[in-house]
């Protein structure tokens, strides 16, 4: 299968409403966030969701879709930092390889805190990066995880620390093609995906479906799964743009407005 009919998605559960029930005409190339931004530029697919942070790196090889998005406007439940101690007390922060905007977000939100503690990149793993660190970020399904197995550990939900120091959603990660990308098979990809999003928010029955596969895959219970759902958005509106251009200029240093491909 030629790759402008490839789809990248992260292979967590938060991108499942808009792959749940999509036509086999597509492949489907699923990866962790930043692994996708490579595969885009590689040109393995056609569209993928990448790291925001990662679009700010490589914004002169892509451009935005509208509509679509893995986003918050609070809390996201699935990017966390952890830890035994006050926030105000981690000399130490173990940082995933697997995201880079929920890194580059935790370096700013620490830092408007006038904290400065030593980051080292780990393998995603609680137990492994709190035995070397004082504190740990997570995302995605082992975000999940963890909270539901050590609550007590949870210091900080991402999404809502950003929304209440920004006023803003915060954007996660973004749907992006390349800019030299044929501009109908882009389209033909986004509607697609758009359509799996319409039927998700639109029929209980598919967004039960999208919960009970959930379910199954993450091992989180359907209520957990039921708010879950609403933490996580992957429709961006009007409102989740702007957040994105100020996650983009604050803690990325993109003084460019973001490129849309139509």
């Amino acid at each position: 299968m030629s790759w402008d009919r490839t789809i990248g998605r992260v292979s967590f559960i938060n991108c499942e409403p808009l792959f749940y029930g999509l036509d086999n005409s597509w492949k489907v190339l699923p990866a962790p966030p930043s692994w996708l931004t490579g595969h885009l530029l590689r040109r393995d697919c056609i569209l993928a969701p990448i790291p925001a942070a990662d679009y700010a790196k490589n914004s002169h090889d892509l451009v935005l879709v509208p509509d679509l998005s893995i986003s918050s406007k609070g809390e996201v439940g699935s990017v966390l930092l952890f830890g035994s101690s006050r926030i105000k007390d981690m000399k130490s922060i173990a940082l995933p390889s697997d995201s880079a905007t929920s890194v580059a977000l935790l370096k700013f939100l620490i830092e408007k805190r006038n904290l400065n503690p030593s980051y080292t990149e780990m393998g995603p793993d609680l137990e492994g990066m709190l035995n070397t660190c004082d504190g740990c970020l997570l995302i995605g399904d082992r975000a999940l995880e963890a909270s539901r197995d050590f609550p007590e550990l949870v210091r900080m939900d991402l999404g809502e620390e950003w929304n209440m120091v920004s006023g803003h959603p915060m954007v996660f990660g973004v749907f992006a093609a390349r800019k030299d990308s044929d501009i109908e098979s882009v389209k033909t990809a986004h509607a697609a995906l758009l359509k799996r999003l319409v039927d998700f928010e639109n029929s209980s029955n598919v967004r039960n479906d999208v919960i009970n596969i959930s379910s199954r895959k993450s091992s989180q219970t359907i209520e957990r799964l039921q708010r879950y759902f609403g933490e996580v958005i992957n429709r961006m509106d009007t409102e989740d743009m702007e957040g994105l251009q100020q996650f983009l200029k604050l803690a990325c240093n993109m003084e460019e407005d973001p490129v849309m491909a139509w």
